[in-house]
């Protein structure tokens, strides 16, 4: 099967409805579809393309995952919440416009998206979950919203070409791994509020070179400088009270 017409009958497409279909090419979901079940296209490796026409109001869980020549995607502004793995391991995929709609964006929903250079986070995101965009490789730049109040595990790791993250001011919490082996990054500034430096935040983080840690923090989790081989200096404030194992080990510039 390399095509489907989907009419505006159906209501909602069910879990793993055309899982594996791996010569589908182009799918076109109308606007009457209201749900796109878990793993609806999962596994679909010659799919390039698919419109979501303004009615569905969540993309389920693996619902593109391995989709991998997906190019790009249209998410409509019905849509309030990506879920997890969603376009898991979609290499193809270049960039996606994620609408203000959206309020919650699952574990590793653009996990292994490895072409995806660029992605706009909307004001309505409230969480990044844990390894949303892990393994981002070619992702050079983000924009955290005002309203994020966790960055999760391992969010943002191994994305080794982003060069700048903003961290808004409302992120309480940068957990574990979130920005770990992001090796192009050079500078970052972790805003007050921030309450703990989650175990590896930043370890592998080759380029960074400052690091500025507000008077909030009170405790920086275990490694979660290790391996910032081009930090020089940075400052600890009066509030912290605890470093954790390794914090900054093989930080061999550190003066």
């Amino acid at each position: 099967m390399t095509s489907v017409t989907i009419p505006d009958s159906v209501t909602s497409i069910g879990n793993g409805a055309f899982r594996n279909c791996s010569s589908l090419t182009s799918v076109t979901i109308p606007d009457s579809v209201t749900s796109i079940g878990n793993g609806a296209f999962e596994g679909c490796s010659s799919l390039t393309s698919v419109t979501i026409l303004n009615g569905v109001t969540s993309i389920g869980t693996q619902t593109f995952s391995g989709c991998s020549r997906l190019t790009s995607v249209t998410i409509p502004d019905s849509v309030t919440s990506i879920g997890s793995n969603a376009f898991y391991r979609c290499s193809s995929l270049a960039s996606v416009t994620i609408p203000n709609s959206v309020t919650s964006i699952g574990y590793g929903a653009f996990s292994g998206c490895s072409s995806l250079a660029s992605v706009n986070i909307p004001n309505g995101v409230t969480n990044i979950g844990g390894a949303a965009f892990y393994n981002c490789s070619s992702l050079t730049s983000v924009t955290i919203p005002e309203g994020v109040t966790s960055i999760e595990v391992g969010a943002f790791e191994g994305c080794s070409s982003l060069t700048s993250v903003t961290i808004p001011n409302s992120v309480t919490s940068i957990g574990r791994s979130a920005f770990s082996t992001c090796s192009a990054l050079t500078s970052v500034t972790i805003p007050n509020g921030v309450t703990s430096i989650g175990t590896s935040a930043f370890t592998g983080c080759h380029r960074l070179t400052s690091v500025t840690i507000p008077d909030s923090v009170t405790s920086i989790g275990d490694r979660a400088f290790q391996y910032c081989f081009a930090l020089t200096s940075v400052t600890i404030p009066s509030g912290v009270t605890s470093i954790g194992f390794a914090a900054f080990s093989d930080c061999s510039r550190l003066t």
